[in-house]
């Protein structure tokens, strides 16, 4: 059967002959998982913040809802799956059901759904920490996950591949020899969601919040401190660096230097489309 396709999640996979492939089978795998689940999946959400998944509302043969999210064969997405099992919904949502071979599952709903990014940012800051520090726990030997390294290792290579297009070389270089001195193995790495922010956070019912959309890696905790500062708080960071740093820092029981060094990093030398501005990580150069 046809299937809606959210506008920004086609816009995502034209870029990758893999992605394109993924979605052109899309539509027959989300009819198999519906029959094999017993669900109705309802149409898909869209808007700004769907571009690497296809994420809709499920109705289950109980009567009971859900949802259902399938996301693109990303190298940072890989283990969604395994870590919402891991976490088991202290403090994400709860997986109801889930396929390994497609990475598709599908998870309790969040009521009313709110996101975290619609309170103000002070707010968000001790909400967010606070989840964190109920993430972060070390799994046992046998578990799937990778170490942050290698996503580290993946993006770095994705910028060495744009040097022609560095505005400032030795600005960029000192970021990517930090990507590989902050990654190194310590006794005290736990399990990261990498991408906690303030819009992977919803209201829900069976806590005030839980958590969505994690992207586990093993590594350095000081790391999980700065999706939220980069991606929610960049105008408080860029007027009062040393402030929102320490904040964060105090919040979490992390190390402000390292937070700061790790942000420089971040900001110096992660693989993006627009390399016209540097200033954030000419701001935050230790």
């Amino acid at each position: 059967m046809q299937r809606t396709l959210p506008t920004r999640l086609v816009a995502t996979c034209q870029h990758n002959p893999a992605w394109i492939a993924w979605l052109d089978a899309l539509p027959e795998v989300l009819s198999a998982l519906e029959a094999r689940w017993e669900v109705s999946l309802g149409e898909p959400f869209d808007g700004p913040n769907v571009s690497c998944s296809w994420v809709a509302p499920a109705m289950r043969a109980d009567g009971s809802t859900a949802i259902f999210k399938l996301g693109i064969p990303a190298m940072e997405g890989r283990d969604e799956l395994a870590g919402l099992r891991f976490w088991a919904g202290e403090p994400t949502v709860r997986i109801l059901d889930g396929d390994d071979a497609s990475g598709a599952f599908l998870m309790e709903r969040c009521e009313p759904g709110t996101l975290l990014k619609t309170l103000p940012e002070p707010e968000q800051d001790v909400i967010l920490t606070g989840m964190l520090q109920r993430l972060w726990r070390k799994p046992d030997a046998s578990h799937p996950f990778r170490p942050l390294s290698e996503m580290l290792a993946f993006w770095g290579d994705e910028t060495r591949a744009d040097e022609a297009r560095w505005p400032d070389p030795g600005l960029v270089r000192a970021g990517l020899a930090l990507f590989e001195e902050l990654t190194l193995p310590s006794a005290d790495d736990v399990l990261l969601a990498t991408d906690l922010h303030a819009s992977n956070i919803l209201a829900a019912q069976r806590e005030p919040w839980l958590v969505i959309d994690p992207k586990p890696f093993v590594g350095d905790r000081t790391y999980d401190a700065t999706q939220h500062l980069l991606h929610n708080c960049t105008e408080r960071l860029r007027a009062h660096p040393d402030a929102t740093i320490k904040r964060l820092a105090e919040l979490a029981d992390l190390d402000p230097a390292r937070l700061q060094l790790w942000l420089f990093a971040r900001a110096a030398a992660e693989s993006r489309d627009d390399w016209s501005d540097l200033s954030l990580a000419q701001l935050l150069a230790p």
